[in-house]
């Protein structure tokens, strides 16, 4: 069932409503409740089509459904129609101002009410992909706060990496710090490339939210054994590669490959003149988990990251 969350009266006699689709078995709100949120950022598109997939496959088995599903697909409908990270005309990261306020600014409002109808789950995905310039391998990032209570669930979400955060760099205006603060356990998930879908991403995805369902009662279906994901729970593990001239980046490797020490990841070239200015190497050995897709680059530009000391431990 298609409900409003919330809604705002715009110029020119338009409303803007954030909509979420409820199932449940037999249409009768029961068990536990598992929320799916994607569309904060109006450029990151991969989690569309995880809604979609998931809402296929709920329908296909809704034998198999013992509690409730909630799937919020644009928090950020004005982004996603304008193709823009924020909330257009008014430059405004929605995930920065969490957990917003009802007698704020329209903007404050909205993320009150999302906040207001997601507490209570008892799990909640965030689901992100990066932005135009990188791609990354399917990740859930965790601040250490939470560690306990997250980690574990993130281990049955098929994904390949976790990423444990230090406190000092959680955001604390975030969807999910707001969340995780107030009890409603929340997983931040980064998979893909802005602006695009990754459709087996979307795949893998949706096998680990099944699973999950599964882990919680919410799902008696068949699932996937999850993969087991690296763990990194130190920022020392994390060795970032950036770019020492400006051109073009052109990647000898793809996300997702282990990486030796002094192995080229990729060369920045001089097209004007055909020539190779820079050849960009490991400094480490590891799992390569970001990677340039945007070619132009700029002196500093970040080129990978790559994951040392968990992947050899």
């Amino acid at each position: 069932m298609v409900t409003t969350i919330a809604s705002a009266q715009l110029p020119v006699d338009e409303t803007l409503r954030i909509q979420k689709n409820r199932i449940t078995p037999e249409g009768k709100d029961c068990g536990k409740r598992i929320s799916i949120v994607t569309g904060i950022h109006g450029d990151e598109l991969e989690g569309q089509f995880v809604c979609y997939e998931l809402i296929r496959r709920i329908r296909a088995q809704k034998e198999c459904l013992t509690g409730t599903v909630d799937i919020y697909p644009a928090m950020n409908p004005l982004g996603i129609d304008s193709v823009t990270r924020g909330i257009p005309a008014f430059d405004l990261d929605m995930n920065r101002i969490f957990p917003g306020s009802r007698e704020g600014t329209m903007s404050e409002y909205l993320a009150s009410e999302m906040i207001r109808d997601l507490q209570g789950s008892d799990l909640c995905l965030d689901i992100h992909a990066s932005n135009i310039y990188l791609t990354e391998v399917p990740q859930i990032r965790i601040n250490e706060l939470h560690r306990d209570t997250l980690v574990p669930l993130a281990m049955e979400s098929n994904i390949d990496f976790i990423w444990v955060h230090g406190a000092n760099t959680v955001l604390e205006s975030t969807l999910a710090y707001s969340l995780n603060s107030t009890g409603t356990p929340t997983l931040v998930v980064e998979m893909g490339v802005g602006m695009r879908i990754t459709k087996s991403y979307g795949y893998q995805l949706v096998d680990g939210i099944l699973n999950l369902m599964r882990v919680l009662g919410i799902w008696q279906g068949e699932t996937v054994t999850p993969r087991k994901p690296i763990l990194s729970e130190c920022a020392d593990d994390v060795s970032f590669l950036n770019a020492g001239r400006a051109g073009i980046f052109v990647k000898e490797l793809d996300h997702g490959s282990l990486v030796a020490r002094g192995q080229l990841v990729g060369k920045v070239i001089d097209p004007l003149r055909g020539e190779v200015l820079e050849e960009v190497c490991s400094p480490v050995d590891g799992f390569l988990f970001t990677i340039r897709e945007y070619p132009v680059v700029d002196e500093g530009s970040l080129i990978a990251r790559i994951l040392t000391g968990g992947i050899l431990k």
